[in-house]
């Protein structure tokens, strides 16, 4: 990382894919800002007032500045040309030249896994976030969770991944060592404390209009070999990252719900459309992105006790008094649930091996 890394940030009219084009012509920032205003303008065909910012140095005070004030904040600048940048986030047409990054940075360069979905989450949501990373902590080696550590899934996945002991990555829409939301600044030490880590594009001297989420959408999108939509209404930033995320040529995966459920409408719909994998389980996951094919498999992690049940699973388990199967219908009679919270269990218990799901929404204990 070199102050010219950064000037490029801040030279007046260069944008993403403008300084993702001149890294294309010259290889680094250093040859860049080395080049002639002539060599600027016919190799790179930059327009001649651009020419002149980047020959004047137009944003080498800026950049100095921003040095400053992350070596003050202990935030990491990495450049594209940095051996630590995410090899995956550098293969996108539109990566960020520089990333500001808080904790370990390795973690963006493993095996990362996005899970995104609605803030408006269900406890159906809750429940197959929580369980899927659980397993997946089980069976995966050098696992990291990325989300954008917002409300809803986002968080839950973060939640899910720190009770699991597995580090998980935060994206973020603003700069550092700011967090947005505010309220979720407790969940981000703590990701940092248990080796985790907060990446954003954004400077210190970034103007910030709460516009910048698509552009974060981008980067969870790009950070990992997949991206899991747990939860998603018919439109929303979570489907803005499975598009992006399809574009990048990730896998994209999504949970299926009721076709009632309006919180389940996008991703029944990425479903239907053939525009996600459904995912039911960890295994799903581990298949779809190849990760049954390392030479190291599964057992790298030493198989965790079962959770217990909680309170409202053992008293709908509690109901199964034959052997035969039940219905939704006489499950909600029996144990006095609501649809909602009777679904939510339901897969619960199913996920913690105590259920198995039959034809007809029956269901039978095991």
């Amino acid at each position: 990382m070199t102050v010219e890394d950064i000037a490029l940030q801040f030279t007046p009219g260069i944008g993403v894919k403008g300084t993702v084009h001149l890294l294309e012509c010259f290889g680094s920032a250093e040859r860049i800002f080395a080049a002639a205003e002539e060599e600027l303008t016919l190799r790179a065909e930059l327009r001649p007032d651009l020419a002149r910012q980047i020959v004047r140095r137009a944003g080498f005070s800026s950049a100095e500045k921003e040095l400053k004030y992350c070596r003050k904040h202990g935030i990491i600048p990495i450049a594209s040309t940095d051996p630590e940048y995410p090899p995956l986030l550098r293969e996108i047409p539109d990566y960020p030249h520089v990333i500001y990054v808080q904790g370990n940075p390795q973690r963006l360069a493993e095996r990362c896994l996005s899970v995104v979905g609605t803030r408006a989450v269900t406890p159906y949501g809750q429940v197959v976030c929580s369980r899927l990373i659980e397993r997946l902590a089980e069976r995966v080696p050098r696992l990291t969770i990325v989300s954008g550590l917002a409300f809803g899934i986002d968080a839950a996945a973060h939640r899910a991944a720190l009770g699991a002991e597995v580090p998980t990555v935060g994206v973020l829409p603003c700069s550092l060592p700011n967090i947005v939301p505010a309220h979720h600044t407790a969940i981000a030490r703590d990701m940092l404390d248990h080796g985790g880590a907060l990446v954003t594009e954004l400077s210190s001297q970034t103007q910030q209009y709460g516009t910048a989420y698509i552009a974060r959408n981008r980067i969870i999108a790009a950070l990992s070999a997949g991206c899991v939509i747990v939860e998603s209404p018919d439109s929303g930033g979570s489907l803005v990252t499975a598009r992006l995320a399809d574009e990048y040529h990730r896998s994209v995966m999504a949970v299926p719900g009721r076709v009632t459920d309006r919180s389940s409408a996008g991703t029944n719909f990425l479903i239907r459309s053939r525009k996600a994998q459904a995912v039911l389980s960890a295994e799903d996951i581990i298949v779809e992105l190849g990760w049954d094919l390392e030479p190291e498999p599964a057992v790298l992690r030493p198989q965790s006790e079962p959770q217990p049940l909680t309170p409202d699973e053992t008293r709908l388990l509690a109901c199964f008094t034959t052997s035969d199967p039940f219905s939704i219908e006489t499950l909600r009679e029996l144990s006095g649930f609501e649809p909602g919270e009777l679904a939510a269990l339901l897969l619960g218990l199913e996920l913690a091996g105590a259920l198995r799901q039959l034809p007809g929404n029956r269901y039978m204990k095991l």
